[in-house]
């Protein structure tokens, strides 16, 4: 008997990815908003998280899942800290009323946090067991997600960085890589540092969590802490594109609406033990979507 998953915000660069690599293991569902990815013998549900709050509990009553992943929220950091009440809504309140459902309904929930929980401030990989302190208001709505979701024990709690892959909506690689291919000019900053992660990875992850049945709080991003500028290098050399097109710029130089803490680099050491699995590092990973760039 195949494991029921149910992916809230299963259509997006995560969600998707999961989808493609658990398909043949797990019985999947998933929510979409606007983009239905319409996979053959895989169930999907409409649904805007903003106004149609009550449809949440109907879904997991209806589907009955054995594990719900939450992935859903504003892509935007910039956004959140304009829009407080939006925020809060889909990243806090939304995330009450799938626990509540899911405690109901005996579902063990995922929740994708981030690396925005923390300040910033440490010159070390942040570990499960630091001071969270969010500088921006979009850490600070995950945060409280993450305290409502531990409330039940039998939760798991992800926090990564920075996912990328060979896919249509990583934001980060795609900009680069598309405007380098059109010999425009990027200007990354130089002075924010995380540690990338490969979707591929935290797919694989998450599928391991699952089978593996673990519980808590845990970091899952790649080895590698590293900026945003010396990141579009690597994939500039990787790709044989002109570096030379590649800016570097400061916080203070191009401003964001949001304060970025400078440094929220993860270990997450913990969760590779737990589960036995290597999270690859930045040069690895490049290496990974230049072949299957090349159908590889």
């Amino acid at each position: 008997m195949k494991k029921k998953i149910l992916i809230f915000g299963g259509s997006g660069l995560v969600g998707s990815t999961f989808i493609d690599y658990g398909k043949d293991t797990f019985d999947i569902s998933y929510t979409y908003n606007t983009n239905d990815l319409k996979i053959d013998y895989v169930k999907s549900f409409k649904i805007n998280f903003l106004s149609d709050g009550k449809k949440i509990s109907n879904i997991i009553k209806e589907y009955n899942p054995d594990v719900i992943i939450h992935m859903v929220a504003f892509p935007s950091v910039d956004f959140c800290e304009e829009n407080h009440q939006l925020a809060t809504e889909l990243h806090v309140n939304a995330t009450k009323k799938i626990v509540e459902q899911a405690s109901i309904n005996k579902s063990k929930l995922i929740f994708l946090s981030t690396d925005a929980v923390f300040g910033g401030k440490l010159n070390k990989k942040y570990t499960e067991d630091d001071l969270t302190n969010p500088v921006n208001y979009y850490g600070v709505t995950k945060l409280n997600a993450e305290k409502i979701v531990l409330e039940n024990p039998t939760n798991i709690v992800v926090r990564t960085s920075v996912i990328y892959g060979w896919h249509d909506k990583s934001r980060f690689t795609n900009w680069i890589l598309d405007s380098l291919k059109q010999n425009k000019i990027v200007d990354p900053f130089i002075d924010q540092f995380n540690c990338p992660t490969l979707v591929d990875d935290l797919a694989k992850s998450l599928i391991k969590m699952i089978d593996l049945d673990i519980s808590g709080l845990f970091h899952a991003s790649g080895k590698t802490c590293i900026n945003r500028y010396d990141f579009a290098v690597k994939l500039s050399k990787k790709f044989e594109y002109d570096e030379n097109l590649i800016i570097p710029v400061t916080s203070k130089e191009k401003k964001q609406e949001a304060p970025r803490p400078n440094s929220t680099c993860l270990d997450s050491s913990k969760l590779e033990e737990t589960i036995d699995f290597e999270f690859s590092t930045l040069d690895e990973g490049i290496s990974f979507i230049l072949d299957k760039s090349r159908g590889f």
